[in-house]
């Protein structure tokens, strides 16, 4: 009975922290339904009254939310793609290649994940504006190409795989980047997959580095265009029905790239700790 009761106990817990995480969730969705007087006069309640889909035929019509969308399409393809492989390369270099100075570049990576990010945008801003990069779609994918976390991630996979099985692949004449592509890559797919919806959901969701990188509105990607939505851009009201869903499309590709590969995002995570 006792372990009956905590067993029951852990349960309800667990059901009452996810009920409370997923409320917000459907507070959005009900809200993307309702009509713009019964979302101002009850925000809260989960079932519209009545239900409608006005609040999307806005967002497509009376906003930029298309080009917002090519917008983020284009970035976090690109973004996902090089950082998956450029964050390979780089993990791969500081885990097998020797070289003078790798411990303290291994060092600067982990310097640079403990960097908060605000702390660069005055910086990157200076960079662009110099470079003549400012504005443009090279401006919101060079900087951010490659990031410090997925090198980390990469760089401690490739260490738990053992140096012989490169051993045959140099016997037959291949080179660092063929031993790494053929052998080595292959055998890294947990990671490549963790980091692939790491990559993709920091890209879609990148808000901060669009503020320093583009000021005109044909480049604004969702998240910036819904800051713009939000902070009034459409004129006066409250308009929840039009924000949330424009929000409550913009959090669909995220969520269904994490149920797809759920599992193996777990099972990735969980073989890179057991090897590591």
């Amino acid at each position: 009975m006792r372990k009956l009761a905590s067993t029951f106990t852990g349960y309800a817990i667990l059901i009452f922290f996810a009920l409370v995480f997923i409320y917000p969730f459907v507070i959005q969705i009900a809200n993307s339904f309702k009509t713009e007087p019964d979302a101002a006069a009850s925000p809260l309640s989960p079932i519209p009254h009545p239900g409608t889909l006005a609040g999307f035929e806005r967002v497509f019509s009376g906003t930029d939310l298309p080009v917002w969308l090519g917008n983020s399409l284009l970035v976090t393809v690109v973004l996902t793609v090089g950082r998956v492989f450029f964050d390979s390369l780089a993990g791969y270099a500081l885990s097998r290649l020797r070289f003078r100075g790798r411990s303290a570049l291994f060092g600067a990576v982990i310097a640079v994940m403990a960097v908060p990010g605000v702390v660069l945008f005055i910086p990157k801003f200076l960079v662009l504006n110099q470079l003549g990069m400012y504005d443009s779609y090279l401006a919101l994918i060079l900087p951010v190409i490659v990031d410090a976390a997925g090198v980390f991630i990469m760089k401690q996979f490739f260490d738990s795989i053992p140096a012989g099985v490169e051993e045959a692949a140099r016997i037959d004449g291949a080179g660092t980047f063929r031993t790494f592509w053929s052998v080595v890559l292959p055998m890294a797919r947990p990671a490549l997959i963790t980091l692939t919806i790491i990559s993709f959901q920091g890209s879609w969701n990148e808000f901060p580095h669009t503020l320093v990188a583009v000021q005109d509105p044909a480049l604004f990607t969702l998240p910036r265009g819904l800051a713009d939505l939000v902070s009034g851009s459409l004129g006066g009201g409250t308009q929840y029905p039009l924000k949330l869903g424009a929000a409550l499309l913009a959090t669909i590709p995220v969520a269904v790239i994490f149920v797809i590969f759920q599992r193996r995002f777990v099972r990735g995570a969980n073989e890179g700790s057991d090897k590591g």
